[in-house]
């Protein structure tokens, strides 16, 4: 058991993980304490924790996990690369497409298409507000599937999370987060990303993300019938699912908790400790049975990748995505080749965490540090090496009316076959991120971003990313 277990994290005697547990087991601290890597001198990511409980879940009582046991129970037993320098010196391509562009895109499309009007450079700031409409005319194709998303999508890790994103749990948390779906929705910010585990009561949250986002579809729905949102949740790779029955039979509880009849992505949340191909054929089995229109993946590295998409390829369907931890502050897809593998394949990179779990809106200093496990990542030694790059993007963005949260995204999207999805707390988020288009840096300000980011040592990323 230590043996896996040390094989997935990357942490100290500072990981905060054990004490989130509901019911840490005598067995885990020893087994955080006993953990050695390259990287043990940096502080645990708080990315981590959801792997940690994916890891540890044998060791705890299975009550701790009734529902997720369950829905595991009907399976049991059984090209176009650019280096970092050409990255800081070329033009960047648009992630944007129109459906029209996108249905005729080649395998490279990616890294050849012009940039569309979503991002223009120099836009003024009045000539950048832009309207659902607009938004819906410029949709970005997942890869070469049949689903188009917004350009900017809306994460849903906060929702319901009591441990990382909020404190506690209550009417005010679900009111916000229903107001962050609304004003998502106005304006033209359709898409949205949960998982089953995301503040699921079995991983000590205080409501499950999905049952948050599929009650708020149906009350948009019912009070103004307005709009259809996109959704993908994940699928949670745990020690006890071993085929690729166990897929689908997560997907029906996630379209339960939905309310839905199938949903536009479903993606594999982690690579499993065993089983993946097995996992694959479930997300075959998805498309085939009418559960879902696209499938993706999430922190694989290349070689996983191109696996995922030759396994699915032979079968006729499209890998349409892979989910991983991508920012100004963490471009390590660019380093692993992740990045120029999902250009080459024509598979779009759904970047999590793009505004570095909120580094980069400017909101932190090493003297306001973030609350809870992040503030022991994002530390105040990482936050003063950060400062040169934070004023710089308050500087760029001062000279458009936008802010640092809208300088990040703007510059994720210049580098092209990238949809962020950043995680929208509140209607001042949601309404916030929209900013993000409409208007682009400058070829020379996206530069110099870029260098002033490799001065800040990056986190250590989510464990999976290496395996």
């Amino acid at each position: 058991m230590h043996a896996w277990l040390s094989y997935c994290l990357p942490c100290t005697s500072t990981c905060p993980a054990a004490c989130l547990l509901p019911a840490p087991c005598s067995l885990l601290p020893a087994a955080c304490a006993s953990f050695s890597t390259p990287r043990s001198s940096q502080v645990f990511n708080s990315a981590c924790v959801y792997f940690l409980f994916a890891a540890c879940s044998s060791l705890l009582p299975t009550s701790h996990f009734p529902s997720l046991i369950h829905s595991s129970t009907s399976s049991w037993p059984l090209t176009c690369h650019r280096s970092s320098a050409q990255l800081s010196s070329a033009q960047p391509s648009s992630a944007v497409q129109t459906p029209s562009m996108a249905a005729s895109c080649s395998t490279h499309v990616f890294a050849t298409l012009p940039r569309r009007p979503l991002l223009q450079r120099h836009a003024s700031s009045s000539s950048s507000v832009l309207t659902s409409t607009d938004v819906a005319d410029h949709l970005v194709r997942l890869g070469q599937s049949p689903v188009y998303v917004s350009p900017i999508g809306i994460g849903a890790w906060s929702w319901g999370d009591r441990l990382l994103w909020n404190n506690t749990w209550d009417e005010k948390n679900i009111m916000d987060s229903r107001d962050a779906f609304n004003v998502s929705m106005d304006n033209g910010l359709t898409f949205f990303d949960t998982a089953e585990v995301y503040g699921s009561p079995q991983w000590a949250g205080g409501d499950d993300s999905e049952s948050l986002l599929g009650r708020a579809i149906k009350d948009r729905e019912r009070r103004s019938g307005l709009g259809t949102a996109t959704v993908a949740t994940k699928f949670a790779a745990l020690p006890w699912r071993f085929s690729r029955r166990s897929v689908v039979a997560a997907l029906r509880d996630s379209l339960f908790r939905l309310g839905l009849p199938s949903i536009e992505l479903y993606q594999l949340h982690w690579p499993g400790l065993w089983g993946n191909e097995g996992f694959i054929d479930g997300l075959g089995d998805a498309v085939e049975q009418g559960l879902v229109k696209a499938v993706g993946v999430s922190n694989y590295n290349e070689k996983r990748l191109r696996a995922a998409h030759d396994q699915l390829s032979k079968r006729g369907i499209a890998l349409a995505s892979n989910q991983v931890h991508y920012s100004l502050i963490y471009r390590y897809p660019e380093e692993n080749n992740v990045k120029k593998t999902c250009d080459e394949l024509g598979v779009t990179l759904i970047a999590y965490s793009p505004l570095g779990q909120g580094v980069l809106s400017g909101k932190y200093s090493a003297s306001n540090l973030p609350a809870g496990p992040r503030g022991r990542t994002y530390n105040a030694e990482f936050l003063t090496k950060a400062a040169p790059l934070l004023s710089k993007m308050r500087e760029i963005g001062n000279q458009y009316g936008k802010s640092p949260t809208q300088v990040a995204l703007n510059w994720l999207l210049l580098q092209g076959n990238v949809v962020p999805i950043p995680g929208a707390k509140s209607a001042s988020q949601a309404q916030e991120f929209a900013g993000a288009l409409g208007w682009s840096l400058s070829e020379d300000e996206e530069r110099e971003l870029r260098y002033l980011a490799t001065k800040v040592k990056p986190v250590v990323g989510f464990p999976a990313e290496s395996f």
